[in-house]
């Protein structure tokens, strides 16, 4: 499994499944591509503005500065404060975690970092013996979503598995199947 290993422990009695969050490799490039095109938006506006060439492979002195200067200013000031988001969603690692399944101790553990705040640990525990069943959700389409979600008495459906893109079904089917017999529950949904 690519992005969710699987690890277990010499005893064969507990399961860790580290959850990638905000740093995926797709965040770090766009977050740097955001950031490398509002720059150079910003500098085409000031240096329109200014009439002093601030880019070394364009001359946006020739611009008017209303209204073509002044748009690529604030198109430049708006990428910029969308790409300090993307890079502090990356700082934050949001969405990352893991999902502990601990059979010596009879405990289950999803442990989810979200924004600053009083929230920011979002942390499930529960009994193993709460838990009925591991679900497999399968959606096809424009938008596919492919997700495991762990199925426990008294509690809404917990997901296990990683925010963006989709694993493939073969993946998906073995991390269910694996979980399932690990946990000794049934497997939904194939």
């Amino acid at each position: 499994m690519t992005a969710q290993t699987v690890s277990k422990s010499s005893s064969d009695r507990l399961l860790n499944q580290p959850v990638v969050g905000s740093r995926r490799l797709s965040n770090y490039w766009w977050a740097s591509v955001v950031t490398i095109g509002g720059l150079g938006f910003l500098l085409a506006g000031l240096s329109s503005y200014l009439q002093v060439n601030l880019l070394p492979f364009a001359d946006p002195t020739k611009l008017v500065f209303v209204p073509q200067g002044l748009v690529m200013g604030l198109y430049g000031a708006a990428a910029l404060l969308l790409s300090l988001y993307l890079w502090l969603v990356i700082l934050w690692d949001v969405g990352g975690g893991y999902n502990k399944f601990d059979l010596n101790e009879s405990r289950v553990s999803i442990f989810r970092w979200g924004f600053p705040g009083k929230n920011r640990k979002i942390e499930l525990n529960c009994k193993a013996a709460d838990v009925k069943s591991i679900r497999v959700d399968v959606k096809e389409g424009i938008n596919p979503k492919r997700a495991l979600y762990l199925r426990v008495k008294g509690m809404r459906d917990i997901p296990l598995t990683r925010v963006g893109q989709p694993m493939t079904l073969d993946e998906l089917e073995n991390q269910g199947a694996t979980l399932a017999r690990f946990l000794g529950v049934p497997l939904e949904g194939i």
